[in-house]
């Protein structure tokens, strides 16, 4: 699907938090279970990459990412929350959407590389509008499926 980094329907999920704490502790959870990771581990990484300066992308997206040790390649890994909430983001909005990108510590430029493909994904409106809208965790997985299958090719 994406040469960048691996997705799949058990790392979409559709949650509620209260904050930038709970939405970070979410997709840790959410990534550990979908990937077979340490929670907690996760969860690490992402607060520390976070303290270095928000990852909120803009435009009501946040793109939480870490490098984690023992990772064999790139995962990632989707959240709609199931209301807006503030994440520090540069332009003040807060965020629906929250996009995670855990990657091998050695990964070099494929992180960014990474990075770069779901930055331009979130950037457009229809996919960003559609997932909004989905019905369900399916519903945004499939649309982030054909989303991805069409920015590659």
């Amino acid at each position: 699907m994406n040469s960048h980094y691996a997705m799949k329907p058990e790392a979409v999920a559709i949650l509620s938090a209260e904050d930038k704490q709970g939405i970070l502790a979410g997709l840790a959870d959410l990534m550990a279970r979908a990937w077979d990771l340490d929670a907690a581990v996760v969860l690490e990484h992402l607060e520390e990459r976070e303290k270095l300066g928000s990852t909120g992308f803009g435009r009501s997206v946040a793109i939480p990412h870490a490098r984690i040790p023992g990772l064999k390649r790139s995962v990632a890994g989707l959240i709609r929350l199931t209301r807006p909430v503030n994440f520090a983001s540069a332009d003040g909005m807060p965020v629906d959407l929250v996009f995670g990108l855990l990657s091998p510590e050695q990964c070099g430029a494929m992180h960014l590389h990474a990075l770069a493909s779901i930055s331009r994904l979130m950037r457009d409106e229809r996919v960003h509008e559609a997932m909004v809208e989905a019905p369900d965790a399916d519903a945004i997985y499939s649309l982030l499926a054909n989303a991805m299958d069409q920015n590659v090719a």
